[in-house]
């Protein structure tokens, strides 16, 4: 029978005679299937490492899984609204000279908004910045993403204002991985350094990409959202999967005791020292004493 999404759910969220088709629905489920599949392999490849050592697996995980659903959502048809375009174009796919209300998926900034930061809190948990920068930066990444939804509801110029905000935002982002985070990856090692870097460059390069593709589609109406839904597509899955495969294989030999993060298992008690370390049979796992010095074996 093929694809009938757009044949249930016609209707819901209003009708805007500049949507995608067929093709995009299609297009929007490939992508769905993609994110489904990375996420099984990630949490796949988490059982291959100690439970001490799968929180950028989990991570990384979790960025994929709520892309999945997102993509699920827009390729039904599900979790947009119509706004009149601000721009009337000739070109027919885009309402032509009548213009009319373009579909806007606001499930994509809802994904957006729970990826970015989970996507960010991989690279910057990698460079072992503090919190206080963390958490900061992950604010300014909400206004990002707010400020672009925003803009993609408002049917008048203003739209332009809120746009520049979240680019605004973006380079406060950009400049804290640049200058902040790679200083700090590079003075853990060279083999975290090599790790962030890729990812990093990878991920600045791509993000900003998306501010032009937000003013092709959802700002200036330039392009159908069959083209919106290939070009943030193919974004997505460069930013999501191989983002993820990428730094998942640059964490291989890197364990979260590097990066200064101490995570600690069920099995694990305290010593004298306030130090967890390996429970067997009631008593901790001790390599000897040397010196008068007592090495314990830690996770």
């Amino acid at each position: 029978m093929g694809n009938q999404a757009l044949d249930v759910n016609y209707g819901i969220g209003g009708v805007s005679p500049i949507s995608i088709t067929v093709r995009g629905s299609d297009w929007y489920f490939t992508v769905c299937a993609i994110m489904t599949v990375t996420t099984l392999a990630f949490m796949g490849l988490s059982f291959r490492r100690p439970r001490t050592h799968r929180l950028f697996h989990y991570i990384t995980a979790a960025i994929t899984l709520v892309a999945a659903i997102a993509y699920f959502s827009m390729g039904s048809n599900l979790g947009q609204t119509g706004i009149p375009v601000e721009f009337v174009r000739d070109n027919p796919k885009v309402g032509g000279l009548q213009g009319g209300n373009r579909e806007i998926f606001y499930v994509r900034y809802i994904d957006w908004f729970v990826t970015t930061p989970l996507l960010l809190l991989d690279l910057m948990l990698t460079a072992g910045l503090p919190w206080p920068t963390i958490l900061v930066t992950i604010l300014v990444d909400e206004v990002m993403i707010i400020t672009g939804l925003v803009g993609a509801l408002t049917r008048s110029s203003y739209k332009w204002g809120f746009f520049t905000f979240g680019c605004l935002a973006l380079l406060y982002v950009v400049y804290v991985l640049v200058f902040l985070g790679r200083r700090h990856a590079n003075a853990l090692g060279a083999n975290v350094g090599r790790a962030y870097m890729s990812c990093g460059i990878l991920t600045i390069f791509l993000w900003f990409l998306y501010p032009i593709a937000w003013g092709l589609a959802e700002g200036g109406n330039v392009i159908a959202p069959d083209s919106e839904a290939i070009f943030y597509g193919i974004l997505d899955i460069f930013a999501k999967p191989v983002f993820g495969a990428l730094l998942l294989w640059g964490h291989r030999e890197i364990t979260p005791a590097q990066l200064g993060l101490r995570i600690h298992d069920y099995d694990e008690v305290p010593n004298q020292y306030g130090i967890r370390e390996k429970h067997h049979n009631g008593v901790g796992a001790h390599n000897g004493v040397t010196n008068g010095t007592t090495t314990t074996t830690t996770v």
